[in-house]
């Protein structure tokens, strides 16, 4: 017990006497993630991607954070279409059509949200032609992908 409160107090001396230490290996991470993203890593695009929008370790800029989400979705990482979504939709409009983009190369990716959520835009005509059909097959696919809300909204479309 005492050892763990004295490492503990040592640990957050450290942080506190040696601030730029934690910065310095955030930069270092930042460096190779972008030599990385560079190379077409697509997971290494996504991060830099949360990096930026989270900011840890440099300035928030949703700018690059949607680039590298971009760049990571056009490499081939599904959970990059949909972070591009989602971080475009916290700060400006919401483009549908764009979103709807986004997801269908997300859900041909394998991402089960990406599915789900396409299932919506086609069950509500937004960015795409209103089909019933096309959100019960995408609610459907999500479902088989284990995505929660794919299997509540292929239940509920199956009831009508």
């Amino acid at each position: 017990m005492h050892l763990r409160c004295l490492l503990l107090v040592i640990s957050l001396l450290t942080v506190w006497a040696f601030p730029n230490l934690a910065v310095a290996d955030e930069l270092t991470e930042v460096t190779e993630l972008s030599a990385q993203c560079a190379q077409s890593d697509a997971g290494a695009c996504a991060h830099l991607g949360l990096i930026y929008d989270l900011g840890p370790g440099v300035v928030e800029d949703f700018f690059r954070a949607v680039e590298f989400f971009r760049k990571s979705c056009g490499e081939g990482d599904a959970s990059g279409c949909i972070k591009h979504v989602f971080t475009n939709s916290k700060r400006v409009k919401q483009n549908s059509f764009q979103a709807a983009e986004f997801y269908r190369k997300g859900c041909d990716g394998g991402s089960p949200m990406g599915c789900n959520n396409l299932g919506v835009l086609y069950e509500y005509g937004k960015g795409v032609k209103q089909s019933d059909a096309d959100a019960f097959n995408y609610y459907e696919i999500a479902c088989d992908l284990k995505e929660e809300k794919g299997c509540e909204n292929y239940a509920r479309m199956k009831k009508r």
